[in-house]
């Protein structure tokens, strides 16, 4: 049994639906997440409702981080092994990333509304993350291609994982 799991056909006849899931289960999770951050939390005592947005914003930024360092392991690994399953799995975390980034964008925005007087402050880790959307959007582009441009412009990415995370420590 365990030398049929490295058997392309059979891993990936088995796991045909995984990503369909594994997105759907983190769409029903981030609208969850929504829901309890911005209804049923309480606010808070200095910044009232508008710290509420802080729930999901962090959340989502670090969730991003974390997605896109798999993607890259991922996409790093597919050249080496030629399995599938590298291949299919960074397509799924390219998708997932994407929505993700656009996310981190969007409460980033809107978290800095209140504190700023305004919905962008163009800082290194927000250009850093607006480029790692941009990065994103194109491999999602080029996935569609006979050609494997994508896993090679995820590869190019994580070089930009210390900009945006080390101002926000």
């Amino acid at each position: 049994m365990s030398v049929l799991l490295l058997q392309p056909y059979f891993f990936m006849s088995k796991t045909k639906s995984y990503p369909q899931i594994l997105i759907g289960s983190r769409l029903f999770l981030t609208a969850m997440a929504i829901h309890l951050s911005l209804w049923v939390a309480p606010p808070d005592l200095q910044q009232g409702g508008n710290s509420r947005i802080s729930y999901v914003h962090v959340l989502v930024a670090r969730m991003r981080i974390v997605i896109y360092i798999a993607t890259a392991i991922n996409s790093s690994l597919f050249p080496l092994t030629k399995h599938p399953l590298f291949l299919h799995s960074s397509g799924t975390g390219t998708e997932i990333g994407a929505f993700s980034t656009l996310f981190t964008l969007v409460t980033g925005g809107f978290r800095g509304r209140p504190m700023w007087g305004t919905f962008r402050v163009w800082v290194a880790p927000l250009t850093s993350v607006f480029l790692l959307f941009l990065i994103y959007l194109g491999a999602l582009r080029f996935q569609k291609l006979p050609v494997e441009p994508a896993p090679i412009s995820i590869r190019a990415g994580p070089i930009g994982i210390p900009i945006i995370k080390s101002p926000v420590n």
